[in-house]
């Protein structure tokens, strides 16, 4: 993977002539957030060595570099999922190239299904743990002594920091956040009756198919993470209709505009933080 790597962020490094600071991971419904980047540099994911490319439904596959709120940034519009066939090490793979990038921050955004009836369709969760349920992890095998140690401590895979901020930034603008913990599936067919049962049961407040793996490698990595799940159905427990990608997409676009206003204030805010350090 390291001569992968290499080659990654040498053809990258001939694009950009800065270095981001935090890289965004846009999920599905979301990715009109990457409209938000001033001087965007838009690179495909077909076009970079060593790159998978994305076939979910709404996810462009593309990088966009730029500027958004004064800090630089690098967005992933659009994520690689386990369902779609590609291994751990592949939907990784663009964490580990951020941080060779120079990354220190990693903003992961889902659509994920509400097992808590207070986290309605349209709400925002600002992530404080997860629930790994995809029955592997992205750490297995040789270690990457040049990223991490062997055992990565998971006991704040959310920057308490980063949870904080973004819990303010929501109070200041009037907007309903909730905090809660993410259950990650391998996906691609919805939650039964009986797991989403589980699932509440184990103390998750919603479901989806992506963002623990990214995280888990993001901490390995030294990356400090903020995850923000934008509510895009209740859960089978709470109703007996089938759920459908148009519903997804429509809730997914409710809480953007929310989701856009935290984080652009998060990213000035850390423009700021990172002034007084200098």
């Amino acid at each position: 993977m390291i001569c992968n790597l290499k080659n990654t962020n040498h053809f990258l490094k001939t694009k950009i002539s800065f270095t981001p600071e935090t890289a965004i991971i846009l999920g599905t419904g979301l990715s009109e957030l990457a409209d938000s980047v001033e001087n965007p540099i838009i690179v495909p994911y077909s076009e970079i060595p060593g790159f998978s490319v994305s076939t979910a439904p709404s996810h462009k596959g593309r990088l966009v570099f730029g500027y958004i709120s004064n800090h630089p940034v690098v967005v992933m519009q659009g994520r690689l999922h386990y369902y779609e066939g590609y291994t751990m090490e592949q939907i990784t793979y663009p964490i580990r190239v951020f941080k060779q990038l120079g990354v220190k921050n990693l903003i992961v955004t889902n659509a994920s299904g509400s097992l808590n009836e207070k986290m309605y369709p349209g709400s925002l969760v600002v992530l404080n743990d997860h629930i790994n349920f995809m029955g592997t992890n992205p750490l297995i095998g040789k270690n990457m002594d040049e990223f991490g140690e062997r055992f990565p401590s998971l006991h704040e895979p959310y920057n308490r920091h980063f949870v904080e901020l973004a819990n303010s930034i929501a109070a200041e603008h009037s907007i309903e956040v909730f905090n809660g913990t993410y259950a990650a599936v391998t996906g691609p067919s919805l939650e039964t009756r009986a797991e989403c049962i589980m699932f509440q049961r184990l103390g998750a407040d919603l479901v989806g198919m992506s963002t623990v793996p990214e995280t888990i490698v993001a901490v390995h990595s030294g990356i400090n993470v903020l995850g923000i799940s934008s509510v895009t159905n209740y859960g089978n427990i709470f109703h007996s209709s089938s759920h459908s990608q148009e519903e997804i997409r429509k809730n997914a676009g409710i809480a953007q505009k929310n989701l856009l206003t935290i984080i652009k204030e998060f990213l000035y805010r850390l423009h700021l933080e990172d002034e007084k350090c200098q």
